[in-house]
């Protein structure tokens, strides 16, 4: 096992977040609680606009829960740090643009965490799973997100069956933005994060608050909220340079150049 669970690269306004814990990359308190803390900093950094989560190795993105660990004493109602369990599902105003990008198997607390993420992309041998079900517990989080995410019976199915899905099933239900070969998945999330890190941080972080609050309130009460400025994204958008420098550049018929500001 690797000394660094979490490796990770930075380049320009993106930063690369690698889970590294052979054989399998599953994830023990220790390690949540780190991916916690490189999230939190990464949503207090405002020189870093877009993050890419990814796996070392070929064979396993993410399994979920170390049961290994548990063994030894990991308590699955433990500290699981800032971000709860992943890092992600539960940290707060996380207003930035995250990239998944999924290798190999992909299943229980790892589908979760991709599901935690803006954007997933993988690699046409991915595979996915949430297996909860055949040891008697529940994907907890699954349980919410899915439904939310693709047809209800279509989520029903997997949460009471347990059974794996591939890429191209993933996708076609929406879950999956994009499926590359293996050797190219990297690549094509670092293209994507270029062009995320190039577009309006602030809209970025608007949208991100707006999608998140809104999924428990009325549509005119969300719709209200917005154009009232009473979320606190909105309200700095539209007091921005950014939001005059949209405007200009579109009369002008440039690009805009934006400041975040």
């Amino acid at each position: 096992m690797t000394d660094t669970p979490i490796r990770t690269r930075r380049e320009g306004g993106i930063l690369e977040v690698t889970l590294d814990r052979p054989k399998a990359n599953a994830i023990d308190l220790a390690t949540s609680r780190i991916m916690g803390e490189t999230f939190r900093d990464f949503r207090d950094d405002d020189t870093l606009k877009v993050a890419i989560l990814r796996a070392e190795g070929e064979k396993f993105f993410c399994p979920g829960w170390d049961l290994k660990a548990a063994a030894e004493g990991d308590a699955v109602d433990g500290d699981y740090g800032v971000g709860g369990f992943g890092g992600l599902q539960e940290l707060p105003r996380l207003d930035k643009p995250v990239i998944c990008a999924v290798n190999g198997i992909c299943c229980g607390g790892g589908l979760e965490l991709a599901l935690s993420c803006d954007l997933i992309l993988a690699s046409e041998t991915a595979t996915f799973a949430l297996p909860e079900i055949r040891s008697g517990t529940v994907a907890d989080a699954a349980s919410i997100k899915l439904p939310k995410r693709i047809p209800y019976h279509v989520a029903m199915d997997l949460l009471l069956t347990g059974r794996w899905f591939d890429a191209e099933e993933a996708k076609h239900w929406g879950l999956l933005k994009e499926i590359t070969r293996p050797e190219d998945l990297l690549a094509t999330s670092w293209e994507l994060a270029r062009l995320l890190e190039s577009g309006p941080p602030l809209v970025y972080a608007a949208i991100k608050e707006v999608v998140r609050e809104a999924e428990d309130m009325k549509f005119q009460d969300a719709l209200n909220k917005i154009t009232r400025s009473q979320f606190a994204t909105v309200e700095k958008l539209y007091n921005s340079e950014d939001q005059l420098e949209g405007a200009q550049a579109f009369a002008e018929k440039r690009d805009p150049v934006w400041k975040g500001r």
